[in-house]
């Protein structure tokens, strides 16, 4: 076992494992940490703990100290500074005519180095950029290219639900989406319906795919063929959440019923064995 501590850099961010180097850190305690790319300023999330060594991906670096008076002053600046950057970053794609779109930028807590992220549709070649931009700014330049699941992280806004857009606001990882979410939760395919502001599908498809993955091993298809109480029938419609099924029944040579039963009050019919066949083949 492993003593860690979980050091988060920006809001929503992924979360960083760090050996707490025998400090005693508290949640929400702003840390001065080393990371890959230098000196940092980031805040604790979670308080120290004991790990295994399967969860430790790398070597654990040491949290250095706990953030002083002037560390925070430092990171104040360093933030304030961020408007500039752009700005001027701006100016210097226009200037080199580049086809790519400034998001967000930052620097590194000691000010050895600036990073720019930018969405683009195409790789491009700011090499010229680079060199202007390091000339002006005398550091380290960085320009990193993002996807527009990243985009819309750092942009935020309201998604359809009204709320924050949960990337922005707390999922420190994106996971992976299907459209075959929303065809298990019956939800309309219409791409306006079901994609977020990134034009991706939303990350929410996600969050009750697993209880209704549950609920679905136990739900007839619609066209299966089930026996109930009141005789055999054919399954036209399912409700998953409810876990009732309404199924079309035969009551005599003229007349055919279609009625709600709960999944309990059915049982599967035999003859569904060709349905399960084409299934499997599909």
């Amino acid at each position: 076992m492993v003593k860690v501590v979980g050091i988060r850099f920006k809001k929503a961010g992924k979360v960083y494992y760090f050996d707490p180097n025998g400090y005693e850190i508290k949640l929400n305690d702003p840390v001065i940490v080393e990371t890959a790319r230098g000196i940092e300023y980031g805040h604790c999330v979670i308080e120290t703990k004991e790990v295994t060594n399967d969860e430790i991906i790398s070597d654990l670096k040491p949290v250095l100290r706990l953030a002083d008076e002037t560390d925070k002053y430092i990171n104040r600046e360093n933030l304030k500074k961020v408007k500039d950057a752009m700005d001027i970053c701006k100016e210097k794609i226009k200037e080199h005519n580049l086809d790519m779109k400034l998001v967000d930028c930052e620097y590194t807590f000691d000010n050895n180095k600036v990073i720019f992220y930018f969405t683009s549709d195409d790789r491009v070649d700011f090499r010229e950029l680079v060199r202007d931009l390091a000339a002006i700014f005398r550091m380290r330049i960085e320009l990193r290219q993002i996807g527009v699941r990243d985009h819309a992280k750092i942009v935020s806004g309201l998604a359809t639900c009204g709320q924050e857009c949960c990337c922005a606001r707390f999922l420190s990882e994106f996971a992976p989406v299907s459209i075959k979410m929303a065809k298990d939760q019956n939800i309309s395919l219409n791409p306006s319906k079901i994609s977020g502001m990134c034009g991706r599908l939303m990350c929410c498809l996600r969050y009750e795919q697993e209880g209704y993955e549950e609920k679905l091993k136990r739900m007839p298809k619609i066209g299966y063929h089930v026996n109930t109480n009141l005789g055999s029938g054919e399954v036209i419609d399912t409700n998953t959440l409810t876990e009732f099924v309404k199924v079309k029944i035969k009551i005599d040579e003229e007349t055919e019923e279609i009625l709600p039963f709960h999944v309990d009050e059915i049982e599967f019919n035999k003859s569904n064995s060709h349905y399960k066949k084409i299934e499997e083949n599909s």
